[in-house]
């Protein structure tokens, strides 16, 4: 009977004669791209084809650090490594260590590395990037003399600004000495003192535009005083000059573009400006004369003989308030008089007849009582010695003198003797 083996010991046997084999411990496969995927654990699982067949691929995160460019589905691409066994599972497959594109490959891998060197040394950075004139009159142009490049720059240049100055410096922009013909025309330009220079040519394949990814040509346009463009090939092309330039144009048309200005809008502009500017400081006059209207009336206002006029007009004003107020309580003061004079003359001949009422009332009492009138009846009046009235026997004194007056005169006589009596009152 057969020996029989268990599946680890057949996988480890594999795994052997493969580790074995010289050819399989270092071998390049060349093929497609297909299921690409990036790992968190940093790892690339990848499967690379061709018409006949697949092989499953793997790159751990350390060869991953040496990849100069990104796996993606699609690419051709030649991967160096060892063919090896995972005895888990039983399959094979291919463990990348390198890994570079197929076909032009090896140039892209150059530019990718030369664009990591210029990038770590900050010719890429934004803060040297000079801003573009916005009203360029001398553009310099750095390109082939003959070719859709340059017919476009011209054209587009002059339609847009037919005063605008074109200097063109004639470059090899393609093949042996096109990288240090640039070069020369970016200084050249870059010693007239134009406004702007754009460099460029139309589009091509790698090889063709590989004249703008060498380092010299970088350097001449990172070291130019004179804004640059960049307007090589296409819009999807990208070369070194493009990161390297202040501005990167899609195509030499667009650089053109963004080189010139339009002359008609400017035109326009200036004559819509003109109007605006000329609105304007019209209602600013119009303002400052409103406002020196308003000064002007405030100053006379203020004016020593304007106030003056003002104190004038109140005091005149004062004065007839008061005339009108002393007028009225005069008035009230007359008529005040008047009537209290009307109350009083009232009173007084009220009073004047009241007294005279009063006064005949008394005259006529007094009257019945007069002593003149009784004596005219037979009585008589008694004084003393002393001239005091006798009421009493009490107020004399035997042989005391006395006059007595009786109506027509007075009568001399002496007491003989007194005697009381009573009398009654009635």
């Amino acid at each position: 009977m057969a020996e029989v083996f268990t599946v680890s010991q057949v996988n480890n046997y594999i795994k052997n004669l493969f580790t074995r084999d010289f050819l399989l411990n270092r071998i390049c496969v060349a093929g497609e791209v297909s299921n690409c995927k990036y790992h968190s654990s940093g790892h690339i699982y990848f499967t690379l084809k061709d018409r006949g067949g697949a092989i499953n691929c793997i790159m751990f995160a350390s060869g991953r650090q040496r990849l100069l460019f990104k796996i993606t589905d699609g690419q051709q691409i030649e991967a160096t490594g060892q063919v090896a066994v995972y005895e888990k599972n039983g399959t094979y497959g291919l463990y990348v260590r390198e890994c570079r594109l197929a076909g032009n490959g090896e140039l892209y891998e150059r530019f990718l590395k030369l664009k990591q060197e210029l990038e770590d040394m900050g010719l890429f950075d934004s803060i040297y990037k000079k801003p573009v004139p916005r009203y360029c009159q001398k553009i310099g142009i750095v390109t082939a003399l003959t070719g859709a490049a340059v017919r476009d720059i011209i054209n587009v240049s002059k339609r847009r600004n037919p005063y605008c100055e074109l200097v063109l410096y004639p470059a090899l922009v393609q093949g042996a000495g096109a990288a240090e013909s640039v070069v020369r025309g970016i200084r050249a330009l870059d010693a007239m003192g134009l406004d702007v220079i754009i460099v460029g040519r139309g589009g091509g394949s790698i090889e063709d535009l590989w004249a703008f990814n060498e380092e010299i040509v970088a350097k001449a346009v990172f070291d130019a005083e004179t804004p640059i463009i960049s307007a090589v090939g296409h819009e999807t092309d990208f070369t070194i000059t493009d990161f390297v330039a202040d501005l990167r144009a899609p195509t030499p048309s667009a650089a053109a573009e963004l080189a010139t200005f339009e002359y008609d809008v400017l035109m326009q502009e200036i004559a819509y400006r003109r109007e605006t500017l000329g609105r304007a400081a019209e209602h600013k006059l119009r303002m400052r004369e409103a406002a020196l209207t308003a000064l002007e009336e405030r100053l006379k206002r203020m004016s020593p003989e304007a106030v003056l006029d003002r104190y004038r007009q109140r005091l005149e004003a004062v004065r007839r308030e008061m005339s009108h107020i002393l007028s009225v309580r005069l008035e009230k003061t007359v008529s005040r008089r008047r009537e209290l004079e009307a109350s009083l003359r009232n009173a007084v001949g009220q009073a004047l007849n009241d007294s005279r009422h009063r006064l005949s009332l008394l005259a006529s009492i007094l009257d019945g009582v007069s002593p003149l009138k009784r004596m005219s009846r037979g009585f008589g009046f008694v004084e003393n010695e002393e001239g005091r009235a006798v009421v009493s026997v009490e107020d004399v004194s035997r042989n005391s003198e006395l006059t007595v007056y009786v109506a027509d005169g007075s009568i001399l006589a002496t007491v003989r003797d007194t005697e009381r009596k009573h009398y009654e009152k009635n």
